[in-house]
């Protein structure tokens, strides 16, 4: 089992920057992928990025992280960062972490088999 905490959501100016931080406990030894989707009110759970712990020249970006996010791991191998530049009320959402054992990237929430309770990032304009 695999315990994640996320952390670092909160309110934002339009055009501003948050990092978001998830710590992983449990057991996380062997392969795993970490992940970040978010869900805003009444619209689907989206994929955001994701990347090996344990290799980080595998990770994948979706369409709305592509050229604003960056996704990125530490030497512990046990936590995923999300860094977010030039927010926008439109990514105003909960943010969620995923993880998965494995070495291959999923890009459904189905994909991935455990999950934070998500943290509320909310941009103003």
């Amino acid at each position: 089992q695999v315990h994640l905490v996320e952390s670092g959501g909160g309110l934002v100016q339009a055009g501003g920057s948050l990092r978001l931080t998830c710590a992983a406990s449990g057991r996380t030894s062997g392969y795993y992928i970490g992940a970040w989707f978010r869900q805003a009110p009444g619209k689907e759970r989206e994929f955001l990025a994701a990347m090996s712990w344990s290799d980080p020249s595998i990770y994948r970006y979706g369409d709305s992280a592509k050229g604003r996010f960056t996704v990125s791991g530490d030497n512990s191998k046990t936590t995923i960062n999300l860094q977010m530049n030039v927010l926008t009320p439109e990514d105003t959402a909960v943010y969620y972490c995923a993880a998965r054992n494995g070495r291959q990237v999923a890009t459904y929430h189905g994909g991935y088999d455990f999950w934070g309770q998500g943290t509320q990032v909310t941009v103003s304009s």
